[in-house]
Protein backbone atom coordinates (compact mmCIF):
# COMPACT_ATOMS: atom_id res chain seq x y z
CA UNK A 1 0.00 0.00 0.00
CA UNK A 2 2.16 2.45 -0.91
CA UNK A 3 0.39 5.52 -2.21
CA UNK A 4 2.75 8.55 -1.10
CA UNK A 5 5.17 8.56 1.42
CA UNK A 6 8.12 10.05 3.61
CA UNK A 7 11.25 8.29 4.86
CA UNK A 8 10.58 10.61 8.14
CA UNK A 9 7.27 12.04 8.84
CA UNK A 10 8.90 14.38 11.51
CA UNK A 11 10.49 16.86 8.71
CA UNK A 12 6.37 17.25 7.70
CA UNK A 13 4.17 19.98 9.04
CA UNK A 14 2.33 18.35 12.54
CA UNK A 15 -1.21 19.16 13.03
CA UNK A 16 -1.73 20.22 16.77
CA UNK A 17 -3.15 17.90 19.10
CA UNK A 18 -6.37 20.07 20.36
CA UNK A 19 -6.75 20.64 23.88
CA UNK A 20 -9.99 22.10 25.07
CA UNK A 21 -12.30 20.16 21.84
CA UNK A 22 -15.17 17.66 22.80
CA UNK A 23 -14.15 14.31 21.94
CA UNK A 24 -16.47 12.69 19.34
CA UNK A 25 -18.15 9.29 20.80
CA UNK A 26 -18.31 6.25 18.33
CA UNK A 27 -21.96 5.69 17.43
CA UNK A 28 -21.29 2.22 15.88
CA UNK A 29 -18.97 0.35 13.77
CA UNK A 30 -19.87 -1.27 11.30
CA UNK A 31 -18.62 -4.50 8.79
CA UNK A 32 -18.30 -4.13 4.75
CA UNK A 33 -20.02 -6.61 2.95
CA UNK A 34 -17.99 -7.91 -0.02
CA UNK A 35 -19.14 -7.82 -3.85
CA UNK A 36 -18.20 -7.39 -7.50
CA UNK A 37 -18.38 -4.41 -9.38
CA UNK A 38 -18.46 -3.70 -13.33
CA UNK A 39 -16.86 -6.56 -14.88
CA UNK A 40 -16.03 -8.31 -12.21
CA UNK A 41 -13.39 -6.60 -9.67
CA UNK A 42 -13.78 -7.27 -6.05
CA UNK A 43 -15.19 -4.32 -3.81
CA UNK A 44 -15.95 -3.94 0.09
CA UNK A 45 -19.15 -1.71 0.68
CA UNK A 46 -17.64 0.55 3.10
CA UNK A 47 -21.10 2.12 3.79
CA UNK A 48 -23.40 -0.63 3.92
CA UNK A 49 -25.80 -0.56 6.96
CA UNK A 50 -24.93 2.75 7.35
CA UNK A 51 -28.02 5.08 7.98
CA UNK A 52 -27.69 8.40 5.44
CA UNK A 53 -28.42 10.72 8.27
CA UNK A 54 -24.36 9.97 9.24
CA UNK A 55 -23.16 9.90 5.57
CA UNK A 56 -24.75 12.59 3.99
CA UNK A 57 -22.98 14.25 1.86
CA UNK A 58 -21.52 10.84 0.98
CA UNK A 59 -23.38 8.29 -0.83
CA UNK A 60 -21.03 4.82 -1.07
CA UNK A 61 -18.00 4.26 -1.06
CA UNK A 62 -16.34 0.68 -2.32
CA UNK A 63 -12.25 -0.36 -1.48
CA UNK A 64 -11.76 -2.16 -4.71
CA UNK A 65 -8.82 -5.10 -4.12
CA UNK A 66 -6.47 -5.55 -2.74
CA UNK A 67 -6.34 -8.24 -5.34
CA UNK A 68 -2.97 -9.45 -7.11
CA UNK A 69 -4.60 -9.89 -10.81
CA UNK A 70 -2.96 -13.21 -12.85
CA UNK A 71 -2.08 -12.62 -16.31
CA UNK A 72 -5.30 -11.42 -18.19
CA UNK A 73 -7.17 -11.00 -15.06
CA UNK A 74 -7.44 -7.34 -14.46
CA UNK A 75 -10.89 -5.68 -15.01
CA UNK A 76 -12.63 -2.55 -15.26
CA UNK A 77 -16.19 -1.11 -15.72
CA UNK A 78 -18.14 -1.07 -18.99
CA UNK A 79 -19.23 2.45 -19.99
CA UNK A 80 -22.03 3.66 -18.07
CA UNK A 81 -23.77 6.94 -17.43
CA UNK A 82 -23.67 9.37 -13.88
CA UNK A 83 -25.32 12.14 -13.26
CA UNK A 84 -26.06 14.18 -9.98
CA UNK A 85 -23.00 13.35 -8.00
CA UNK A 86 -19.06 13.24 -7.39
CA UNK A 87 -17.16 10.35 -8.17
CA UNK A 88 -13.63 10.35 -6.19
CA UNK A 89 -11.37 7.45 -7.16
CA UNK A 90 -8.15 6.97 -4.79
CA UNK A 91 -5.21 4.29 -6.38
CA UNK A 92 -2.72 2.49 -4.06
CA UNK A 93 -1.69 0.23 -5.64
CA UNK A 94 -1.73 -0.39 -10.06
CA UNK A 95 -3.53 1.97 -12.77
CA UNK A 96 -6.09 2.78 -14.04
CA UNK A 97 -7.83 4.67 -16.76
CA UNK A 98 -10.28 7.21 -17.29
CA UNK A 99 -12.32 8.89 -20.15
CA UNK A 100 -15.92 10.23 -20.74
CA UNK A 101 -18.02 11.35 -23.65
CA UNK A 102 -17.21 14.62 -23.40
CA UNK A 103 -13.62 14.21 -24.03
CA UNK A 104 -12.33 13.81 -20.19
CA UNK A 105 -10.19 11.44 -18.22
CA UNK A 106 -6.85 10.13 -18.07
CA UNK A 107 -4.51 7.80 -16.11
CA UNK A 108 -4.10 7.89 -12.58
CA UNK A 109 -0.88 5.42 -10.54
CA UNK A 110 -0.37 5.24 -7.36
CA UNK A 111 -1.06 7.80 -4.88
CA UNK A 112 -3.04 9.35 -7.74
CA UNK A 113 -6.57 10.93 -7.10
CA UNK A 114 -9.01 11.50 -10.14
CA UNK A 115 -12.02 14.26 -8.73
CA UNK A 116 -14.77 14.04 -11.54
CA UNK A 117 -17.95 15.85 -11.18
CA UNK A 118 -20.59 14.34 -13.10
CA UNK A 119 -22.95 16.87 -12.59
CA UNK A 120 -25.70 17.10 -15.97
CA UNK A 121 -24.23 13.75 -16.92
CA UNK A 122 -22.19 11.69 -19.39
CA UNK A 123 -21.15 8.59 -20.04
CA UNK A 124 -17.97 7.06 -17.82
CA UNK A 125 -15.45 4.22 -17.89
CA UNK A 126 -12.50 2.65 -16.04
CA UNK A 127 -10.59 -0.13 -16.77
CA UNK A 128 -6.93 -1.14 -16.30
CA UNK A 129 -4.28 -0.48 -19.26
CA UNK A 130 -4.02 -2.76 -22.15
CA UNK A 131 -0.14 -3.74 -20.84
CA UNK A 132 -1.25 -4.02 -17.37
CA UNK A 133 -4.39 -6.73 -18.56
CA UNK A 134 -1.42 -8.62 -20.13
CA UNK A 135 0.86 -8.97 -17.56
CA UNK A 136 -1.49 -8.61 -14.33
CA UNK A 137 -0.43 -7.11 -11.21
CA UNK A 138 -1.38 -5.79 -7.98
CA UNK A 139 -4.51 -3.47 -7.77
CA UNK A 140 -6.21 -1.29 -4.76
CA UNK A 141 -8.27 1.49 -4.47
CA UNK A 142 -10.88 3.45 -3.35
CA UNK A 143 -13.82 5.00 -5.06
CA UNK A 144 -16.21 7.65 -3.15
CA UNK A 145 -19.80 9.07 -4.35
CA UNK A 146 -19.85 12.58 -2.52
CA UNK A 147 -23.52 14.15 -3.23
CA UNK A 148 -23.97 17.86 -5.33
CA UNK A 149 -26.62 20.09 -3.91
CA UNK A 150 -29.79 20.59 -6.14
CA UNK A 151 -28.14 24.07 -7.41
CA UNK A 152 -25.05 22.30 -8.60
CA UNK A 153 -26.72 18.61 -9.55
CA UNK A 154 -26.93 20.01 -13.23
CA UNK A 155 -23.54 21.92 -13.68
CA UNK A 156 -21.34 20.89 -16.61
CA UNK A 157 -18.85 18.00 -16.00
CA UNK A 158 -15.53 18.40 -14.96
CA UNK A 159 -12.73 16.69 -13.84
CA UNK A 160 -9.42 17.13 -11.37
CA UNK A 161 -6.16 15.15 -11.34
CA UNK A 162 -4.69 14.85 -8.89
CA UNK A 163 -1.35 13.44 -8.83
CA UNK A 164 0.36 11.84 -5.41
CA UNK A 165 2.81 14.42 -4.99
CA UNK A 166 -0.03 17.10 -4.82
CA UNK A 167 -1.59 15.66 -1.97
CA UNK A 168 -0.84 17.90 1.57
CA UNK A 169 1.60 15.79 3.89
CA UNK A 170 1.25 16.23 7.70
CA UNK A 171 1.98 13.94 10.63
CA UNK A 172 1.43 14.31 14.67
CA UNK A 173 3.67 15.63 17.32
CA UNK A 174 5.26 12.92 17.77
CA UNK A 175 5.96 11.41 14.39
CA UNK A 176 3.69 8.50 14.49
CA UNK A 177 1.27 8.85 11.62
CA UNK A 178 1.53 10.23 8.08
CA UNK A 179 -1.37 12.22 7.15
CA UNK A 180 -2.19 12.98 2.98
CA UNK A 181 -4.89 15.65 3.13
CA UNK A 182 -6.44 14.80 -0.18
CA UNK A 183 -9.00 17.64 -0.22
CA UNK A 184 -10.64 19.96 2.36
CA UNK A 185 -8.79 21.60 5.27
CA UNK A 186 -6.91 19.89 8.78
CA UNK A 187 -5.68 22.29 11.35
CA UNK A 188 -4.93 25.08 8.87
CA UNK A 189 -3.73 22.95 5.90
CA UNK A 190 -5.37 22.82 2.32
CA UNK A 191 -5.53 19.51 0.22
CA UNK A 192 -5.39 20.41 -3.07
CA UNK A 193 -9.11 19.08 -4.30
CA UNK A 194 -11.32 21.33 -4.85
CA UNK A 195 -15.24 20.57 -3.46
CA UNK A 196 -18.81 21.63 -4.23
CA UNK A 197 -19.74 20.18 -1.49
CA UNK A 198 -17.39 21.04 1.31
CA UNK A 199 -15.36 18.04 2.56
CA UNK A 200 -12.48 16.98 4.31
CA UNK A 201 -10.54 13.49 2.83
CA UNK A 202 -7.53 12.15 5.08
CA UNK A 203 -5.81 9.38 4.34
CA UNK A 204 -4.10 8.55 7.35
CA UNK A 205 -0.92 5.74 8.11
CA UNK A 206 -0.94 5.11 11.85
CA UNK A 207 2.45 2.79 13.71
CA UNK A 208 1.93 0.62 15.70
CA UNK A 209 0.96 1.90 18.67
CA UNK A 210 0.79 4.91 18.22
CA UNK A 211 -2.52 7.51 18.67
CA UNK A 212 -3.92 10.02 15.80
CA UNK A 213 -6.03 12.78 17.95
CA UNK A 214 -6.82 15.61 15.28
CA UNK A 215 -9.41 18.34 15.46
CA UNK A 216 -12.43 18.33 13.13
CA UNK A 217 -14.94 20.80 12.52
CA UNK A 218 -18.00 20.68 14.57
CA UNK A 219 -20.37 21.56 11.43
CA UNK A 220 -18.77 18.24 9.31
CA UNK A 221 -19.92 14.72 10.46
CA UNK A 222 -17.34 12.44 10.88
CA UNK A 223 -16.47 8.84 9.54
CA UNK A 224 -13.93 6.56 9.81
CA UNK A 225 -12.35 3.59 7.36
CA UNK A 226 -9.91 1.03 7.68
CA UNK A 227 -8.47 -0.16 4.63
CA UNK A 228 -5.89 -2.02 6.41
CA UNK A 229 -4.84 -3.04 10.11
CA UNK A 230 -6.22 -3.08 13.86
CA UNK A 231 -6.81 -0.51 15.90
CA UNK A 232 -9.21 1.48 18.23
CA UNK A 233 -11.39 4.32 17.42
CA UNK A 234 -12.64 6.96 19.96
CA UNK A 235 -11.61 7.96 23.67
CA UNK A 236 -13.36 4.61 24.74
CA UNK A 237 -10.84 2.51 22.22
CA UNK A 238 -13.25 0.51 20.67
CA UNK A 239 -11.78 -1.85 18.56
CA UNK A 240 -11.94 -2.01 14.63
CA UNK A 241 -10.29 -4.00 12.07
CA UNK A 242 -9.84 -3.96 8.37
CA UNK A 243 -13.01 -3.34 5.99
CA UNK A 244 -14.70 -1.35 9.08
CA UNK A 245 -16.14 1.79 9.12
CA UNK A 246 -16.59 3.89 12.50
CA UNK A 247 -19.58 6.35 12.77
CA UNK A 248 -18.52 8.99 14.79
CA UNK A 249 -21.01 11.68 16.71
CA UNK A 250 -20.36 15.26 17.51
CA UNK A 251 -17.78 16.82 18.83
CA UNK A 252 -14.27 19.20 18.08
CA UNK A 253 -11.57 16.03 17.77
CA UNK A 254 -11.79 12.25 16.73
CA UNK A 255 -9.00 9.78 18.14
CA UNK A 256 -7.92 6.75 16.34
CA UNK A 257 -5.18 4.56 17.49
CA UNK A 258 -3.53 2.05 15.97
CA UNK A 259 -2.67 -1.46 17.53
CA UNK A 260 0.89 -2.88 19.29
CA UNK A 261 0.75 -5.73 17.14
CA UNK A 262 -0.17 -5.39 13.50
CA UNK A 263 -0.75 -8.48 10.40
CA UNK A 264 2.61 -9.62 8.58
CA UNK A 265 1.34 -8.42 5.35
CA UNK A 266 -0.25 -5.05 7.00
CA UNK A 267 2.79 -3.26 9.05
CA UNK A 268 0.52 -0.36 9.92
CA UNK A 269 -2.73 0.65 10.47
CA UNK A 270 -4.48 2.24 7.42
CA UNK A 271 -7.34 4.43 7.86
CA UNK A 272 -9.23 6.79 5.39
CA UNK A 273 -11.03 9.69 7.23
CA UNK A 274 -13.81 11.66 5.96
CA UNK A 275 -15.97 14.74 7.06
CA UNK A 276 -18.52 16.78 5.26
CA UNK A 277 -21.23 19.43 5.04
CA UNK A 278 -24.63 17.71 5.52
CA UNK A 279 -26.84 18.73 2.23
CA UNK A 280 -29.98 17.96 4.20
CA UNK A 281 -31.72 17.58 0.64
CA UNK A 282 -34.10 14.96 -0.26
CA UNK A 283 -32.08 12.45 -2.24
CA UNK A 284 -33.31 10.39 -5.04
CA UNK A 285 -30.64 7.45 -5.96
CA UNK A 286 -31.04 4.29 -8.38
CA UNK A 287 -27.89 3.36 -9.94
CA UNK A 288 -25.70 5.68 -11.46
CA UNK A 289 -27.98 8.40 -10.84
CA UNK A 290 -28.65 10.85 -7.88
CA UNK A 291 -31.05 13.52 -7.92
CA UNK A 292 -33.41 15.17 -5.53
CA UNK A 293 -37.21 13.43 -6.65
CA UNK A 294 -38.04 10.77 -8.19
CA UNK A 295 -39.55 12.99 -11.44
CA UNK A 296 -35.53 13.70 -12.26
CA UNK A 297 -34.60 10.13 -11.69
CA UNK A 298 -36.61 9.61 -14.71
CA UNK A 299 -35.73 12.34 -16.74
CA UNK A 300 -32.10 11.58 -16.15
CA UNK A 301 -32.84 7.92 -17.50
CA UNK A 302 -34.80 9.25 -20.18
CA UNK A 303 -31.64 11.73 -21.19
CA UNK A 304 -29.77 8.60 -20.99
CA UNK A 305 -31.88 6.67 -23.08
CA UNK A 306 -31.87 9.15 -25.81
CA UNK A 307 -28.54 10.44 -25.65
CA UNK A 308 -28.60 13.15 -24.60
CA UNK A 309 -25.62 12.25 -21.32
CA UNK A 310 -23.50 11.73 -24.78
CA UNK A 311 -21.96 9.37 -26.90
CA UNK A 312 -18.92 7.01 -26.84
CA UNK A 313 -16.55 8.30 -28.61
CA UNK A 314 -15.62 6.56 -31.94
CA UNK A 315 -11.44 6.69 -30.53
CA UNK A 316 -11.63 5.36 -27.01
CA UNK A 317 -8.57 4.40 -25.21
CA UNK A 318 -6.91 1.22 -26.14
CA UNK A 319 -7.24 -1.31 -23.40
CA UNK A 320 -10.76 0.00 -22.27
CA UNK A 321 -14.04 -2.06 -23.04
CA UNK A 322 -16.13 -1.57 -25.73
CA UNK A 323 -19.95 -2.10 -24.99
CA UNK A 324 -22.38 0.45 -26.74
CA UNK A 325 -24.64 2.70 -24.43
CA UNK A 326 -27.05 0.59 -24.28
CA UNK A 327 -25.32 -1.76 -22.10
CA UNK A 328 -24.15 0.86 -19.55
CA UNK A 329 -24.12 -1.01 -15.98
CA UNK A 330 -24.87 0.46 -12.68
CA UNK A 331 -21.83 0.94 -10.45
Amino acid sequence: MPAVTVENPLTLPRVAEPQTAAARKVLAVTTAPGGFEGEGFPVRRAFAGINYQHLDPFIMMDQMGEVEYAPGEPKGTPWHPHRGFETVTYLLDGTFVHQDSNGGGGVINDGDTQWMTAGSGLLHIEAPPEHLVVSGGLFHGLQLWVNLPASDKMMPPRYQDIGGGKVKLLTTPDGGALLRVIAGELDGHEGPGITHTPITMIHATITPGAQLTLPWREDFNALAYVMAGRGTVGTDRRPVHTGQTAVFGEGGSLTVRADESQDSHTPDLEIVLLGGRPIREPMAHYGPFVMNTRHELQQAFDDFQAGRLGRIPTTARTGLGHRGAGEAEED
